[in-house]
């Protein structure tokens, strides 16, 4: 492998402990383009509460978002999604939401907020925020006036409260399943006090789900998305898009509820035909809203589908015309690493969206789902191939998003029982430890715990960092030839330099049965990666870019993703 070119940003000295980092030489890179820039962008995630604490709390915040934009900035991503800020109860890490319209104090204020487009329009980067229309919190004031009020009254309209079955209505409407474990029902006690309604939540009981076929529901959520708008967002990454509607008559699911992912569009709580119409009014709006100064104008912004379908026909039709343009594709990311299940996944993905004219959105981690270090294997086998799925994934034709400690080979943390905060936890009795392992605070510098993360002591913080991540630290991988960082650095530089068509077909290489798959990225960028365990040859002619692993002997190894200025594989 050639020589890795260190990044040119260097640190500087924080503020109040936090990471600051300085631009690229040569001024901020252009990441201002428009012209349906989403079909090819990288988009950063960041969980506030685990990014950067400004404050000295524990908790990360909006202003160490904001301190650390120039990292991101000199990373080469071209926008940055904010996982809920918004007041919360946290009964599931910020996704209950008390008002949507507002900054959880802990987490700094809405003039905070302002500061942190501006920075961020100013360096060039997008900023997307979530809308989570599935449910509120129970501490939101509609969900709070519906308990005390009257079956069929119009506060209990907004959500879905249901009579029980049997003599005394002890039972569940019906035999749904929380995806958190346990009945998706509870019940609740009436003004008088005797046993009532119950109402129904997907996800934790906290987290009651709204009715999208009341008016209201639907002419609140249209002003939350103006309000963000009027704050200056670029687009909104909607949260479980595909669970938002439910058929009428609620008929039980059956077992194996949450089991089998790949039934997920058959429940009667999933992707419903009833969302279209939604999501094109949600377009609509975004396409005529009047647009703040620095942010994309009207026909720009972006609405990203959280739609955990895994049917590739049925999730393109989230991005048909007039709906989002963007869907996560989990199927990739569940993918295991085999390459004959990879080039099945992506050619069903890039088939699919070809046909809406949509581009596949890539992602191989988030705060849900376990790091690809770990997933891939662990160890030097997991570090080794999840280096080569980030230039898979990065090198592939579409957009892409990166889960914040990505870029730094972050493994998934183990948390101590009592630190664990995922419903998931709870919910399973103790038998599923959740999603936490993925969401602690990120090591910026330093040899101990917190890493520069927060002033205040490891204890306090919001999750505690294992002992061993002083290699991992953002310090120590700066200007490491071989580091993760500069891996990620160099390939987001290579990835601009060499763009993919916005359309067309891709054709993978090589035979169906092969331990190897390639593509072309564009006129001149090949990629192939070696999925093992023999070595896959390669052109004497071809120059090689970048690669996630040494090559020697003109082979690529077992575990390696090499891109070389394009040759004719032999």
């Amino acid at each position: 492998m050639s020589a890795l070119p260190a990044a040119s940003a260097a640190p500087v000295t924080p503020d109040r402990g936090t990471p600051e980092w300085s631009t690229p030489s040569g001024g901020v890179p252009d990441k201002t383009a428009l012209a349906q820039w989403w079909r090819d962008s990288v988009c950063y995630e960041v969980y506030p509460r685990s990014f950067s604490d400004s404050d000295g709390d524990g908790t990360g915040d909006l202003r160490g978002v904001t301190a650390c934009l120039e990292y991101l900035s000199a990373l080469g991503v071209d926008a940055v999604w904010i996982t809920p800020f918004y007041p919360s109860p946290l009964a599931d890490a910020g996704y209950d939401i008390a008002d949507h319209t507002a900054v959880a104090p802990e987490l700094g204020t809405l003039a905070d907020f302002d500061a942190l487009v501006l920075k961020a329009h100013a360096l060039g980067l997008k900023i997307l925020v979530d809308v989570v229309p599935n449910h509120t919190s129970d501490a939101h004031p509609w969900f709070r006036q519906a308990v005390v009020s009257a079956p069929g009254s119009r506060a209990r309209q907004r959500y879905m409260f249901r009579p029980g079955q049997g003599q005394d209505g002890e039972a569940p409407p019906n035999d749904w399943r929380s995806a958190f474990g346990g009945p998706a029902w509870t019940r609740v006690p009436e003004p008088d006090g005797r046993p009532g309604e119950w109402y129904l939540h997907l996800h934790a009981p906290e987290q009651p789900d709204l009715n999208w076929r009341d008016g209201e529901v639907v002419d609140d959520f249209e002003r939350i998305l103006r309000f963000w708008l009027d704050h200056g967002v670029d687009g909104f990454r909607v949260d479980v898009a595909h669970t938002l509607f439910k058929e009428s008559d609620l008929p039980d699911a059956g077992p194996g509820q949450h089991q089998d992912i790949s039934r997920n569009h058959l429940m009667p709580y999933y992707d419903l035909d009833d969302l279209h119409p939604l999501f094109r009014q949600w377009r609509a709006l975004l396409d005529r809203h009047p647009a703040r100064p620095g942010a994309v104008p009207p026909g720009e912004r972006l609405l990203v589908a959280e739609a955990a379908v895994f049917d590739p026909d049925r999730l393109s039709r989230y991005v048909g015309p007039g709906e989002m343009q963007q869907s996560f594709n989990f199927a990739f990311l569940e993918c295991p690493w085999d390459a004959e299940a990879m080039r099945r996944v992506i050619e069903g993905s890039v088939a699919a969206m070809a046909a809406v004219d949509a581009p596949v959105t890539w992602v191989l981690s988030s705060h849900d789902a376990v790091r690809p270090v770990t997933r891939y294997g662990g160890g030097s086998t997991g570090r080794r191939r999840a280096r080569a799925a980030a230039l898979l994934m990065l090198a592939l034709p579409g957009a892409a998003y990166v889960f914040q400690g990505e870029e730094l080979g972050l493994p998934q943390a183990e948390l101590p029982d009592g630190r664990l905060r995922d419903p998931l936890w709870e919910r399973s009795g103790h038998t599923d430890r959740g999603r936490d392992g993925c969401r602690v605070p990120i090591p910026w510098k330093g040899g101990r715990a917190p890493y520069g993360f927060s002033s205040a002591a490891p204890e306090d913080c919001w999750f505690p960092q294992p002992a061993d991540w002083t290699s991992l630290t953002v310090e120590a991988q700066h200007g490491d030839s071989g580091s993760m960082l500069t891996l990620y650095r160099t390939a987001l530089r290579i990835r601009r330099e060499h763009p993919a068509p916005l359309s067309g077909p891709l054709t993978l290489l090589g035979p169906d049965d092969a331990s190897w798959l390639g593509f072309d990225r564009g006129s001149e960028l090949r990629c192939v990666v070696n999925f093992g365990p023999d070595p896959v040859p390669l052109d004497q002619d071809d120059e090689v870019l970048l690669s996630s692993a040494p090559v020697g002997g003109r082979k690529i190894p077992a575990d390696t993703t090499v891109w070389v200025r394009r040759r004719p594989l032999r």
